[in-house]
C-alpha cells in the first residue's frame, strides 16, 4: 500500500474508527512500513489529540466517562442532528406505530411528522411527550400517544429500569428510532447507561424494523453497555457516510446506512 504521510495517518484514523483499536504489527504488515514509521504516526497523531497509544498500538479517545445531560446533548451537533431527524421522519408511513427513543436527535423528528396520519407514537423521553402534547392540543397532530412509566432519570429526562422495559413488553411496533452513544462495525451500538441500554434491547426486540440515529461523533466510539449488534439493526441515519472499512460488515449484516442532506 504505497501512501503519503497524510493519507497514511487517515488510512489509520479509518481502521481505528473500524474497530476502536490498532495494532502496530497489523498496521506495518497493512501500510507496507517500518514499524519505526508506525510508531512516528502514531505519535503525531496522539500530538493532534487523535487517538491513545498503548503498549502495542493505540485506541480511539473517548473523551466523555458519562452521559453527558439532556441540556447538553441538546446544544451539541443541532444543526446535523436536524437533518438526521428530517431524514429519519421521511422513513414514516400513515398509520404507522412508533418507538421515539430517548435523545435529542430522535426529538427533531417529531416536527417532520406532523403531516402524517393515524400514528401511534410511544416513548420514553419527556421532552417528546411534552412536544407531541402540545401538537396534539394545537390539532397539528392527530394520532395516539403513549408514556412509557417507570424510573425517572431526572438528568436525562427519561423514564427507564424495570417498570419501563415490563411496559414496553407488552407493545410491537412497525419502527423504532433509536439514539445511542457509540457504534462500531464490529460490536455494534452501545449506550453509556445501564437502565437505557435494557429499555433500548426491548425496544429493538418488540419492533419490526429498528433504524439507529447518530451525529459523526458516536461513530467509532464504544461506551460500557452494548445494546445490540449491527445484525440487528436495519438503518443507519447520520450526518455522514459509514466509514469505507466499515462497507462490508454492514453489507454482510444487512445495514443501510443513510447520509442525511
Amino acid at each position: 500500500m504505497s501512501l503519503v504521510g497524510e493519507e497514511r495517518k487517515d488510512a489509520i484514523m479509518n481502521l481505528l474508527n473500524y474497530a476502536g483499536k490498532v495494532r502496530t504489527n497489523e498496521l506495518v504488515e497493512k501500510l507496507q512500513v517500518s514499524s519505526e514509521t508506525i510508531r512516528r504516526y502514531l505519535e503525531e497523531l496522539e500530538n493532534e489529540n487523535q487517538l491513545k497509544r498503548v503498549y502495542g498500538g493505540a485506541i480511539k479517545i473517548n473523551y466523555e466517562r458519562e452521559e453527558p445531560s439532556h441540556l447538553m446533548r441538546e446544544v451539541s451537533h443541532a444543526e446535523e442532528k436536524k437533518r438526521i431527524g428530517r431524514a429519519a421522519a421521511s422513513l414514516v408511513q400513515d398509520n404507522d406505530v412508533l418507538v421515539i427513543d430517548d435523545g435529542t436527535t430522535t426529538l427533531h423528528m417529531l416536527p417532520f411528522l406532523m403531516n402524517r396520519k393515524n400514528l401511534k407514537l410511544i416513548t420514553i423521553s419527556v421532552p417528546a411527550l411534552n412536544l407531541l402534547m402540545e401538537y396534539h392540543n394545537k390539532e397539528l397532530f392527530t394520532g395516539e400517544i403513549y408514556f412509557i412509566g417507570g424510573k425517572v432519570q431526572s438528568k436525562h429526562f427519561r423514564t427507564a429500569g424495570t417498570l419501563a422495559e415490563n411496559m414496553m413488553q407488552s407493545f410491537f411496533v412497525d419502527k423504532a428510532f433509536i439514539s445511542i452513544d457509540g457504534i462500531l462495525a464490529q460490536h455494534g451500538i452501545s449506550s453509556y447507561d445501564c437502565e437505557k441500554a435494557m429499555i433500548a434491547k426491548r425496544i429493538i426486540e418488540n419492533s419490526k424494523e429498528n433504524i439507529v440515529l447518530t451525529d459523526h461523533s458516536k461513530i467509532g466510539i464504544s461506551t460500557f453497555y452494548k445494546v445490540a449488534d449491527l445484525k440487528e439493526i436495519d438503518t443507519v441515519i447520520s450526518d455522514v457516510a459509514a466509514p469505507k472499512e466499515w462497507e462490508s460488515e454492514l453489507e454482510a449484516k444487512g445495514v443501510n446506512w443513510l447520509v442525511a442532506d
